[in-house]
């Protein structure tokens, strides 16, 4: 029969979860902003983006916007921002929903 060989260095990694192993320092977490304020953030985007698309379409249909490529692009831009938050939300749920039902 073969024997197995410890690791080495293995004592200078973190365990999982962020605990680290005995001996290992951990770091403080970073400073910047908050979970809530780059949402918000994101959020105030995407009402801007579709406040200036909606402007342009309005523009558009009465005839006072020169290039309709402006408010197409709009348009999309805030297509885009509202498929991509919607679906950070819903990874949100998803996630909030799965830490619910673990048991203790």
């Amino acid at each position: 029969m073969t024997s197995i060989s410890p690791l080495s260095g293995i004592d200078s990694l973190t365990g999982l979860g962020g605990a680290a192993a005995p001996g290992v320092a951990t770091t403080a977490p970073t400073s910047g902003p908050s979970f809530s304020s780059v949402l918000g953030g994101a959020v105030d985007n995407l009402s801007g983006l579709q406040n200036t698309a909606d402007a342009l379409a309005v523009k558009a249909v009465t005839g006072d916007l020169t290039d309709i490529h402006q408010a197409t692009l709009a348009a999309t831009r805030a297509q885009v921002t509202m498929e991509l938050v919607s679906a950070v939300r819903n990874k949100g749920v998803e996630a909030f929903n799965s830490i619910m039902n673990m048991q203790a």
